[in-house]
């Protein structure tokens, strides 16, 4: 079964889930599964890295570019909100490490807003300046409307 792993992904998964359903656990290929499974948890957590990232990229153009506002970021930044909470339906657990995201993510949002802006970096500042609150509030804007 390890073999398979390496030649024909698509088959292991399905030939390692009929051994599951058929109780034949002995048969499995344990080690491969577990870092599948791993990976999985990796994955679901950089998902929600990338919507922060892109949320508070937006949110920061959002407030400091105010003359330039659009229903193109307006939009961008609802679905960000709307894909991380289904995320976290989804994962509750990622949840309790969203401050953790936020702090390592940041300095990628406040480049990627100085880019697109060509604002200096130092306009924005060093450390996110929304809460987990406020990043997460469809009805939260900064420097409304």
């Amino acid at each position: 079964m390890a073999a398979l792993y390496e030649t024909d992904y698509a088959r292991w998964l399905f030939e390692n889930a009929a051994l599951l359903r058929a109780g034949r656990f002995d048969e499995l290929d344990v080690a491969n599964i577990a870092e599948e499974l791993e990976d999985m948890g990796r994955s679901e957590g950089g998902a929600v890295r990338s919507h922060l990232r892109v949320l508070i990229t937006r949110l920061l153009k959002w407030e400091h570019q105010a003359d330039h506002r659009s229903s193109s970021w307006r939009g961008s930044i609802y679905n960000a909100r709307r894909s991380i909470a289904q995320r976290l339906q989804e994962s509750p657990s990622l949840r309790r490490r969203l401050p953790d995201f936020v702090a390592h993510i940041h300095v990628d949002a406040v480049f990627n807003a100085a880019n697109e802006t060509d604002l200096p970096e130092a306009t924005f500042p060093q450390a996110c300046p929304y809460s987990i609150d406020q990043l997460l509030d469809i009805d939260y804007w900064p420097g409304r409307p």
